[in-house]
């Protein structure tokens, strides 16, 4: 008894000790202050306001929904392929190019940035959105390679046997069967995808432009010149864009396990 008392006891302070910092920052969101100050004057949505009508923290939003769209769905193809292609035993070396697709989470920001820089250039990609979004895949893919990995290893390959020995063909096993079993990996790959070209930073600083600027260097911008309460209410509504998001995974993955 104790121990479970002690280990509940520790579980309550991890999670405070994670979420203490969106407590402190969250209500700071919806001040009538100027600047980042307890206590509240008084509550007010002038920053939320700011956000959505300001030309600068606009332009941020639409920015990153395009940007993160696009980097969603190049990094779910792309990262679903290369896990279907590492599930053949036949490959060669098949570990070591799992480590390969991986480095991008572990390589520094810095450097990587640096060497998109490089090797953009020389595509005339730099200041694009095309750029941006190469440059954001390049950090999503691992996430997506992760997630699909896990879920394709907890599909029964008899199954897929079973398929192709009753005459269907590579395509239909793989649209009927094996894809719609490791949707909810796919999901969350795509998910993971899409928050972390929300919250690049280094990257966009080194390939964008003026005019690719997204939300997430729009804040780091922001700080560097003026600590606003706009910042606060941007953070708010990063949170609250993943919680969604995460909720609508959830409930995707729960609705395909019962028409499994």
């Amino acid at each position: 008894m104790p121990m479970k008392i002690a280990k509940a006891t520790f579980a309550t302070l991890t999670v405070l000790f994670l979420v203490a910092p969106l407590i402190a920052i969250l209500p700071l969101a919806f001040t009538s202050s100027v600047i980042l100050t307890y206590p509240i004057p008084s509550w007010s949505l002038r920053w939320f306001e700011e956000l959505f009508f300001a030309d600068a923290w606009r332009r941020a939003i639409v920015n990153s929904l395009i940007i993160g769209t696009g980097t969603t769905l190049l990094a779910t193809v792309l990262g679903t392929a290369a896990s279907l292609g590492l599930r053949n035993r036949l490959i060669l070396f098949r570990g070591t190019m799992r480590t390969l697709f991986l480095l991008p989470m572990v390589v520094p920001a810095v450097v990587l940035g640096v060497g998109m820089q490089v090797l953009l250039a020389g595509f005339g990609l730099t200041n694009s959105y095309l750029g941006v979004i190469i440059a954001h895949t390049v950090v999503a893919v691992p996430f997506v390679v992760v997630s699909v990995t896990g879920a394709l290893a907890g599909i029964d390959e008899r199954v897929e046997l079973a398929a192709q020995s009753l005459g269907a063909a590579p395509a239909t096993v793989f649209r009927r069967i094996t894809l719609p079993l490791a949707m909810p990996g796919v999901l969350s790959g795509a998910v993971l995808a899409f928050a972390t070209s929300l919250d690049e930073v280094v990257l966009t600083l080194f390939v964008a432009g003026p005019n690719q600027r997204t939300l997430a260097r729009q804040m780091f911008s922001s700080i560097r010149e003026n600590i606003s309460p706009a910042i606060a209410a941007a953070a708010f509504l990063f949170i609250v864009a993943t919680v969604l998001i995460g909720l609508v995974v959830v409930l995707s993955r729960s609705m395909l396990a019962k028409r499994r």
